[in-house]
């Protein structure tokens, strides 16, 4: 047994002195019956059409759509991303090669970035030396954007990006290569990571204060409903949060409540709602507890539908929505026994599909070792189709709908969400007001505030300890991690490595794209990227000219670091 000093749980498997016995609650702390009947009738089925309604319907508890998968099945969008451009570009290809068939249709590419450029700095900086192309692709120019999606049809796939501090600059790029291949921005169609307030949450990589982070945001979210309707500008990330050692419901909370800022930050620059809310997308991870993973995709759907029509007035349905992605968990991962891990990926997988994601990733069995290889790549591929095909679950919509189990859980799940978001809102403005938008700034929203405070990394490191503590302890079983575990294992998995090669061409590469560069255009494009931050004017415009005009990632990065300032942390820290 051990004793949570977190959160406050009572119920079955509580003790008066709070001790919990892992078996009998969640791995977020919620406590369980042993039996659920009709006797546990919650509240929500209660109120049938009020809390769950039918799929397709508001709040959209059950799905966002009537027929769920049975017309159209969820987007299987693979990462990828390691070394150069082309070779990612290989990776690309050899993924769309594996699924030329019926579910072509339904096949996104996602890409990853190495660290450098996450962090905005090109691969020639002295703080990129030994990571250029380590745990994603490396990017600096225009031309490495064309490298990277040579032969891809971008007009008809899907892809994702997964950038946040410098996210308005790669998409910039990206942008302005389609531009080069004349190909129209209404037809892209694809998402953009972009969520830079959880990188202060957890994840790290933000460049620039919370407040001009934020106004990045929204010059991505405002560029997008003026030029690309395809294009979700914006992933609201809760993976990230809970591969930090959040808990399901703080990475719901967290997640929604950033939604939201991002929501009050459009609406005080004077957008219309319906203008831009139907693009805002959602990324959620999918744990290995499968019911509670469950319940926290449907109580997602719910409380955001509730928010945008009754908090921020939305009158469009299709503002209601909340669109998701889902991955399986990379920190369920094990090294040991890591064949283990298909199992793990297949479960999450079926737990994000049984709560109505829209698109997926699955894991592959060995990036907890390295980047992925293509044998775990295709076996994680596998997965997807298989729980497609075979399994039986896209026939009904919403199986599990009306449990009493699932219902119930639902209902915790909100509330424990709803509890976080009402503590994130009274540290800035309160819950929204239309008077706000007239009132208000970015430095009051509850979000902003919460950083200053430390607020998010505080609860985040608290279910951390509370979870590896258990672990730890053997009350939280591990399969051949604490239990189960084979002290003959030889371990018999291909490991991707990185050639220090790629870093000496990509800097060639870089040195010789900049030697034949105008020089006074460059300098004349960063200059206008600085006057329109320095002007609060929306950036995007001055990004895509500076990426035409030859300017690096770096350069442009540094451009807007020129006015905003770089961010190291606040006293909280």
């Amino acid at each position: 047994m051990t004793t949570n000093t977190t959160t406050n749980f009572s119920g079955p498997g509580i003790d008066q002195t709070g001790n919990v016995d892992p078996h009998a609650v969640t791995i977020s702390g919620i406590a369980l019956n042993p039996l659920y009947a009709p006797a546990d009738l919650p509240v929500s089925l209660q109120n049938y059409e009020r809390d769950i309604n039918n799929p397709g319907e508001y709040p959209y508890t059950r799905g966002l759509f009537p027929q769920g998968y049975r017309t159209r099945l969820w987007t299987m969008r693979q990462f990828a991303g390691f070394g150069s451009a082309d070779d990612t570009n290989e990776r690309f290809k050899y993924i769309l090669a594996q699924t030329a068939t019926k579910t072509a249709a339904n096949t996104g590419l996602s890409t990853a970035f190495d660290l450098p450029t996450l962090m905005g700095r090109d691969s020639d900086d002295v703080l990129s030396m030994g990571e250029v192309g380590k745990c994603g692709v490396a990017i600096d120019t225009i031309e490495d954007m064309h490298r990277l999606y040579a032969d891809i049809p971008i007009g008809s796939v899907t892809v994702s990006q997964t950038i946040n501090g410098p996210a308005c600059v790669i998409w910039a790029m990206y942008l302005a290569m389609a531009k080069q291949r004349d190909i129209p921005w209404n037809q892209l169609g694809g998402t953009l990571q972009n969520d830079i307030l959880k990188e202060f949450h957890s994840q790290n990589e933000f460049i620039y204060p919370p407040e001009a982070s934020v106004k990045l945001v929204v010059d991505t979210i405002e560029f997008q409903s003026q030029h690309l309707p395809k294009w979700n500008s914006v992933s609201i990330s809760g993976y990230h949060i809970r591969e930090s050692g959040s808990s399901a419901t703080q990475e719901l909370a967290f997640t929604l409540r950033d939604g939201m800022e991002y929501v009050e930050a459009c609406l005080l620059r004077g957008m219309d709602i319906e203008e831009f809310a139907p693009r805002l997308s959602f990324f959620f991870n999918a744990h290995n507890e499968f019911f509670e993973e469950i319940a926290k995709l449907r109580a997602a759907r719910r409380i955001w539908a509730r928010m945008m029509r009754e908090r921020y007035g939305a009158k469009n349905k299709r503002s209601w929505f909340m669109k998701t992605h889902v991955q399986t968990a990379g920190c369920s991962l094990t090294e040991q026994q890591p064949y283990n891990n298909i199992v793990r990926v297949a479960y999450q997988a079926m737990a994000g599909v049984l709560g109505g994601c829209q698109s997926l990733h699955t894991d592959s069995m060995d990036e907890t070792l390295g980047l992925p290889t293509e044998q775990a790549v295709t076996i994680a591929l596998r997965t997807q189709q298989i729980l497609a095909h075979e399994t039986g679950v896209t026939r009904t919509t919403d199986p599990l709908g009306g449990s009493y189990f699932i219902e119930a859980l639902t209902d915790k799940v909100e509330a424990e969400a709803l509890a976080y978001i009402e503590e994130i809102d009274n540290m800035g403005r309160g819950p929204w007001k239309p008077e706000h938008a007239t009132t208000s700034s970015l430095d009051d929203g509850g979000c902003v505030s919460g950083i200053h405070k430390g607020y998010f990394r505080r609860q985040i490191a608290e279910a951390s300890y509370r979870y590896s503590e258990e672990c730890e302890a053997g009350d939280r079983v591990i399969v051949g991690v604490n239990e189960y575990i084979d002290p003959n294992e030889v371990r018999q998995v291909e490991i991707l490595t990185i050639s220090e090669e790629v870093e000496t061409v990509q800097n060639e590469r870089l040195a010789e794209f900049k030697s034949r560069r105008d020089a006074a255009a460059v300098s004349s494009a960063l200059e206008a990227i600085r006057s329109a931050a320095r002007e609060g004017e929306n950036v995007m415009p001055s990004l895509v000219e500076g990426s035409l005009a030859n300017c690096t990632l770096g350069e442009m990065v540094q451009a807007m670091a020129d006015i905003y300032g770089r961010y190291t942390g606040g006293p909280e820290w």
